[in-house]
């Protein structure tokens, strides 16, 4: 039984393989693969992205999706959650997909064997799908060539676990990158790092804007946000002569993170993000709820 509960589950193999069946499934829809599949998510915390791409790359494939609410469940009664799971476990699933505050929650329900967990965002620490979505985006945009491209992650990285997982994905597969953001928000790290973001326009191809992780802060980390923007939000007039990508994984602070120019640009690929979300969701699904199996 595999799982994915970040990005280290998946050889680079396995990763090319996901890839690879995103983009074919971004060229024709794929016949029902999995028709005779039940998936179950479970979010503990609010998504309209990854929820719903899951749910559109579910049904896309031909499964059946259930969705528990949390709100609604008998954890609201005191009942632990691996007993939650176990029970939904024992209903037959073929997958449960989970979202959860805290760090360890998909590595614990994961190490119960019961079903295939897939990891829809834990705590700071990973967001799997995100990170692999991110980095088909980016191969695409480069028409598959990863070769010397150097990409800036920029803002609340110590709060993102988009961050988190997109860092171990990205050095994975030998993409260079460097760390911006104030001292606030800027992880223990080995990697090239700067408060600056004029530092780096220069010198990447690609930024990736995160925004603050306000629920994730125990107090207010900045009083004012517009003081924040002045020195990290991306405008035109700071791109506007160069030739970069703009990601986020989203929602976003407009005039914030990304200006409202930037952000309806060409240089924009948020809602490309988002498209490619649920071929490679669908992809990830495939892999380990079909492909796993038949090996």
């Amino acid at each position: 039984m595999q799982h994915l509960v970040d990005v280290d589950n998946f050889t680079l193999d396995e990763i090319d393989k996901i890839l690879d069946d995103a983009k074919s499934f971004k060229t024709k829809l794929p016949p029902k693969l999995l028709s005779d599949k039940l998936i179950i998510t479970l979010f503990f915390e609010a998504s309209t992205r990854t929820r719903s791409s899951f749910e559109v790359a579910a049904k896309r494939l031909g499964a059946s999706i259930v969705h528990l609410d949390p709100g609604k469940s008998s954890t609201k009664k005191g009942e632990t959650l691996e007993d939650t799971f176990a029970n939904l476990a024992a209903m037959g699933p073929n997958g449960v997909i989970l979202r959860h505050s805290q760090n360890d929650t998909a590595e614990i329900l994961a190490n119960m064997e019961l079903t295939p967990i897939i990891n829809a965002g834990t705590g700071n620490y990973a967001h799997p799908t995100q990170a692999l979505l991110d980095l088909f985006t980016i191969k695409e945009h480069f028409n598959n060539n990863l070769d010397n491209k150097k990409i800036a992650i920029v803002g609340d990285i110590v709060n993102s676990r988009v961050a988190s997982s997109s860092i171990r994905l990205f050095k994975k597969v030998g993409l260079d990158l460097t760390l911006v953001a104030p001292k606030e928000f800027m992880p223990k790290s080995n990697l090239k790092s700067t408060d600056k973001l004029e530092d780096v326009l220069d010198s990447v191809d690609t930024i990736i804007s995160l925004r603050a992780q306000l629920e994730r802060h125990k107090k207010p980390i900045f009083e004012d946000y517009n003081q924040y923007a002045k020195h990290y939000c991306i405008t035109e007039d700071m791109i506007s002569n160069r030739d970069l990508a703009i990601m986020h994984p989203g929602p976003v602070m407009r005039n914030i993170d990304i200006s409202d120019e930037v952000l309806s640009s060409e240089k924009s690929l948020v809602l490309k993000q988002v498209t490619n979300g649920v071929f490679v969701r669908m992809a990830i699904l495939k892999h380990l709820l079909l492909d796993c199996n038949a090996n």
